[in-house]
């Protein structure tokens, strides 16, 4: 099981104003920044997803985020696109698994940015 996972960004301001509203639906908020330049948004006190500047720049990455009801999966996706990400796949059952309802951004960097829920609708 992970705990945490980060990654750079090319402009820490920009991503992070499109993450604390892509993933606000969620109830992931900016728990900790503690240098200025890096922050780790999570629940309850506990970062687990970061970003920051200073490190290498991954294109291309998945992160994956889980939401507890279909709803959350449409409002993460309207609010990514609201926050300036590109559409890269529109909320919606996936042929995959039969409860795999899910929405895709590309965040800022190109990096693919889900919401997933496996609630039974």
């Amino acid at each position: 099981m992970l705990d945490h996972i980060g990654f750079g960004v090319t402009d820490y301001q920009r991503s992070k104003a499109f993450y604390e509203q892509t993933l606000a639906p969620l109830g992931i908020t900016v728990v900790i920044e503690p240098m200025g330049q890096a922050c780790g948004f999570g629940r309850d006190g506990k970062p687990f997803f970061w970003i920051e500047t200073g490190r290498s720049v991954v294109h291309g990455l998945h992160a994956a985020f889980f939401a507890d009801r279909r709803e959350l999966v449409d409002a993460f996706h309207a609010a990514g696109l609201a926050a300036g990400g590109t559409d890269n796949g529109a909320p919606g059952l996936r042929p995959y698994h039969p409860n795999y309802y899910a929405a895709y951004i590309l965040d800022p960097d190109g990096n693919n940015i889900e919401a997933v829920c496996h609630t039974p609708g």
